[in-house]
């Protein structure tokens, strides 16, 4: 049997990872339309400096796949999170709800009342702004979680079901009160520990699944996918932009579920309808050096204020010797969505409204001391579980099944998956071929 899989990210490679020695499989196809492999987990090289589309990290209650994603790594880092919520002008150790005696004393009081006061905690809830007020109180909700969620998603958190936010764990009332008398509780403790490649930026973990591919695997490079067709006999024809063709018994697709629809020849109006309707956002990467270091030993900082153009920035420099700058190197996050007011916005504009958070923040004395060495946009990068999210998946998912082709990966099933679950999600594909 012949397998073609589209896209070379993490799902796909790992898929012919765990394929590849079946006896009843001759020869699997990977396409890729980027000029290297990695997808979304690819690392970016500019100037001397490595850097991700975003902060990744390797940790995961997932014991096997964490090990397997490190055991195909050369070398690993083991590092101890130390991430910082920027409120108000003050560091609050991430996760808030664990470290609020940070705050100032009327955002303490608010959000320590309205957690022991709370009248949510009877309800089912429906979508994730229901799930903070429920779980967390009026206080904590609104003045951290609901506007840094607006900030980062673009979309209000009453339109958005709970199938990401369901995994939170809900603090105790006893937790919460340590937490606002002074102590930082660590919360997230499967998050507390992580690994990282020791260098190569986390494209290092895909490569390394590339390089134990036997060869069964081809992987094709620069060649998009523009039309994908099932023939008479039940086999797919795949023709790519440079007018390869590639036939083969069995279809995996992980390119995104609107990249693959536009190139099936055969979709009926009301499935389409639904992939329109599929929500997600964008992201613009920003590769920032400053002139000091004034971040301190920590690594990401989240940050809610409207009016601060990004939501997240990362310190490289945190991650080993070999991201390492004379003075501090920044990953700054800013999630769009074609068309919207970030999306229109000049490159100097752009900078100048980073810049300007950076001093915001206390990252920058000075605009000026903000370099720009690199800025990237990546069109897919966040699932959106909208309300409409589940029936829209089950309806295309549904009919692809029925055509006989497969989805996975991130964005291929349009599930907001973490690393490890994309392993986990190929393994259990390859077993149930």
């Amino acid at each position: 049997m012949k397998l073609t899989i589209l896209g070379a990210g993490l799902s796909g490679l790992s898929l012919a990872y765990f394929l590849q020695d079946r006896s009843d499989i001759e020869h699997i196809d990977i396409i890729e339309k980027d000029d290297d492999i990695a997808g979304l987990c690819r690392s970016i090289r500019k100037d001397g400096y490595t850097y991700d589309i975003g902060p990744h990290i390797l940790f995961s209650k997932d014991k096997e796949m964490l090990e397997l994603m490190l055991s195909v790594l050369d070398a690993k880092n083991d590092l101890k999170r130390s991430n910082q919520i920027i409120y108000k002008g003050r560091w609050v150790q991430y996760p808030f709800e664990n470290d609020l005696s940070k705050l100032p004393k009327d955002d303490l009081d608010y959000c320590v009342s309205m957690f022991k006061a709370n009248p949510y905690r009877g309800y089912v809830p429906q979508n994730m702004l229901q799930f903070f007020l429920k779980t967390f109180g009026e206080g904590i909700t609104n003045t951290y979680l609901r506007p840094y969620n607006e900030k980062i998603w673009k979309y209000d958190p009453s339109f958005m079901d709970t199938q990401m936010v369901e995994r939170i764990p809900q603090p105790t009332d006893e937790e919460i009160m340590r937490s606002a008398s002074g102590e930082t509780v660590e919360g997230y403790v499967h998050q507390l520990y992580f690994h990282f490649p020791k260098e190569g930026g986390i494209e290092a973990v895909p490569k390394g699944f590339a390089r134990k591919l036997n060869s069964k695997c081809q992987i094709h490079l620069n060649n998009a996918v523009k039309s994908v067709k099932k023939q008479t006999d039940g086999t797919f024809k795949v023709v790519t932009d440079k007018g390869q063709e590639f036939v083969s018994e069995r279809l995996i697709s992980t390119i995104p579920i609107q990249a693959m629809t536009a190139a099936y020849d055969k979709v009926p109006a009301d499935i389409q309808s639904h992939v329109d309707d599929l929500k997600y956002n964008s992201i613009i990467i920003a590769f920032v050096k400053t002139k000091e270091d004034l971040s301190g030993d920590n690594f990401a900082f989240m940050n809610p204020e409207k009016d601060i153009i990004f939501h997240r920035i990362s310190k490289m420099d945190f991650l080993g010797d070999a991201y390492k700058s004379d003075s501090a190197t920044y990953m700054v996050e800013v999630t769009y969505r074609k068309n919207d007011y970030t999306d229109q916005l000049s490159e100097e504009e752009l900078k100048s409204r980073i810049a300007d958070g950076m001093v915001r923040i206390g990252f920058a004395k000075e605009k000026s001391d903000s370099e720009f060495i690199n800025i990237t946009k990546h069109q897919y990068a966040y699932v959106i579980y909208d309300l409409n999210h589940k029936e829209n998946m089950t309806t295309i998912r549904e009919f692809y099944k029925a055509e006989g082709i497969d989805l996975n990966g991130r964005f291929g099933n349009f599930e907001y998956w973490n690393m490890d679950k994309v392993l986990r999600e190929a393994k259990n594909m390859a077993e149930n071929f």
